[in-house]
């Protein structure tokens, strides 16, 4: 398979090489470091470490992942990874297995069947990302216990998908829309750590809240949505 990884960043740059030297080089093929103007060496860190850096000027953690995939040459699967090496890239292949095996077209890594490392995670966070899960189960029928930033996607569903959420709502999006499809998604443990540096979401309330808000609404207006024959979501600015 020839694997592309994207990596969103924002001032990562006491993590990024970190994420960047831990990356399995004989499964993957590329690495794109998606940069949302970084003020603090980020992008020139990443491409002294041989990743192809975009800059992306618009916020949005979605729209970071999608210009990713817009720019990943060919790629038959994408894996997403956050650059505060929270998660542990040497794991990639656990995401990828199911894949290669034809067992999966979604691979999310679930941080919490996978064990926190102490401090990882605060615990509302833990919370939200349970009460998230438990929806999913819910609503859509797809067994997950978390909804981590680890995840692996077959190319061609993602472009199936035409994933549109440009928010932390893409989190969602990207599961919700491949279950109502009838795409396998599945969830393989990963370990999780203390990230480098403050969080954007969860060190804050204004962050936490906001990441919530998209996740949680987004969970119930695709299943609406979908119940209504009307689109799952439409393009968000």
């Amino acid at each position: 398979m020839r694997v592309s990884v994207v990596i969103p960043t924002y001032n990562e740059a006491g993590s990024i090489a970190r994420v960047l030297d831990e990356i399995p080089p004989f499964l993957v093929a590329e690495v794109l470091v998606v940069d949302a103007g970084s003020t603090d060496g980020t992008r020139e860190i990443a491409a002294a470490r041989g990743a192809q850096v975009i800059v992306e000027p618009r916020r949005g953690y979605g729209r970071a992942c999608l210009t990713g995939v817009a720019a990943a040459k060919d790629p038959d699967v994408v894996v997403f990874l956050d650059g505060d090496y929270s998660d542990r890239p040497r794991e990639l292949g656990r995401l990828l297995d199911p894949l290669r095996e034809g067992r999966a077209d979604i691979v999310l890594g679930s941080r919490l069947a996978g064990g926190l490392a102490p401090g990882a995670m605060p615990w509302h966070a833990v919370l939200g990302n349970r009460l998230a899960a438990a929806l999913i189960r819910w609503l859509y029928g797809v067994s997950l216990t978390d909804l981590g930033p680890f995840r692996a996607a077959r190319a061609e569903v993602l472009r199936a998908l035409e994933l549109r959420e440009m928010t932390y709502g893409w989190a969602v999006e990207m599961v919700t829309r491949g279950a109502m499809r009838g795409y396998r998604v599945l969830e393989v443990p990963v370990s999780y750590h203390p990230r480098i540096g403050v969080s954007k979401i969860s060190g804050t309330l204004k962050g936490s809240a906001g990441a919530a808000w998209y996740i949680l609404t987004g969970i119930v207006k695709n299943r609406i949505s979908a119940a209504t024959g009307r689109p799952e979501t439409g393009p968000a600015t």
